[in-house]
């Protein structure tokens, strides 16, 4: 097994990553020195494949234990499902040195660290992600949210977790779209961060796509340190953290217009990322060798780099409506290479719209 810190002071916690260690999350939870209750929040789905597992890990570690199910999707990552949670917190008689723990993907992560963050002013709170996506970005760094119809994230907070347990072994069972589309903010990380790290992807695609153990467990792990690494500078994103929005700016717009139907969040990201690549490119700042490098990696593992039957015109409105947006002003993440990048403010229109119309299947 591998652990790393994410040093935020009083508020720092430990993730572990390894292969087949469910089986130890109930003393993981004991060396925290946490209260007595603790409170699974899953989905149908990761409740059937690993709910008694967990469950009985963590019972066994003398912990009394409740399971709380949401429905599986985006569309379940709001106020209406917060409120029923609320009420099971309530009849699990949950108490503030109380646990909540997501067992799930980033839909459950999410909302599961919205109601610990405000459930009696806030519990504490581990994650257990399941997915790729959730295991290198929603589960680390300690955003919390659920959607409002007109956009995506928009009642939240910032709320760190006291633990996160990532098992590789889980990925096994994930539907092969999830996992590809997962492995789009892994790889964002290298196109950030770390050119290193992104050509490990380019000369590994097959042992990442088949899973193998040791090619996953080292992907997740430089992917949680580069996360780490940024978070511990921009805590709050008021700054550099803004950089882990690589590719989300349009991306975000692409599932709030499609009404998080079209597109599962990774697909919309990789669209995005090519969007942020060719606006890079238009404003003399990256080399188009970079730019085909992303397209053909993103392609490589069989992700979307354009979309059909969209309108520009929705896209923009719903680019204004962004929470990165600053005094009416859209932020872009832009690279400069592969592995450097900077913030752009007040792009000219004209040239996000050509990008768009390229972009158009």
């Amino acid at each position: 097994m591998e652990q790393l810190r994410v040093d935020l002071g009083e508020r720092s916690y430990d993730i572990k990553i390894g292969y087949d260690i469910l089986a130890n999350v109930g003393e993981y939870l004991k060396e925290l020195k946490l209260g007595s209750k603790v409170l699974i929040i899953t989905n149908e789905l990761v409740d059937s494949l690993y709910g008694r597992e967990v469950e009985q890990a963590i019972k066994d570690a003398g912990f009394g234990v409740s399971i709380a199910k949401i429905g599986d999707g985006e569309k379940y990552k709001s106020l209406d499902t917060a409120r029923e949670l609320y009420d099971q917190a309530v009849e699990a008689n949950l108490d503030r040195s109380s646990t909540i723990v997501a067992l799930g993907g980033g839909v459950v992560g999410d909302i599961a660290g919205f109601i610990a963050s405000t459930y009696m002013r806030g519990v504490n709170f581990v994650q257990i992600p399941t997915t790729v996506l959730s295991q290198v970005d929603s589960s680390v760094g300690g955003k919390v949210a659920v959607n409002h119809p007109q956009g995506k994230n928009l009642i939240g907070a910032f709320y760190q977790p006291k633990l996160v347990v990532a098992d590789v072994k889980v990925l096994k069972t994930l539907e092969e779209r999830q996992l590809k589309a997962g492995l789009v903010e892994v790889i964002k990380h290298g196109m950030i961060w770390d050119e290193e790290f992104f050509r490990f992807f380019e000369d590994n695609r097959e042992d990442i796509l088949n899973l193998k153990p040791e090619a996953m467990i080292y992907a997740v792990k430089r992917s949680c340190e580069i996360k780490a690494e940024v978070v511990a500078q921009d805590e709050r994103e008021m700054g550099v953290r803004a950089i882990l929005n690589y590719g989300h700016t349009i991306g975000h717009a692409l599932e709030a217009i499609t009404h998080y139907q079209r597109y599962v969040h990774g697909e919309a990201v990789a669209i995005g990322i090519l969007a942020a690549a060719k606006l890079a490119n238009k404003l003399g700042m990256l080399d188009l060798a970079d730019v085909t490098r992303q397209e053909n990696i993103l392609k490589d593992f069989g992700l979307p780099v354009s979309f059909t039957e969209l309108d520009n015109d929705d896209i923009l409105k719903s680019l204004a409506k962004d929470k990165k947006v600053q005094d009416g002003v859209i932020r872009f993440v832009l690279l400069e290479e592969i592995g450097r990048v900077v913030i752009k403010s007040d792009l000219p229109h004209n040239i996000i719209r050509e990008v768009l119309e390229e972009l158009r299947g």
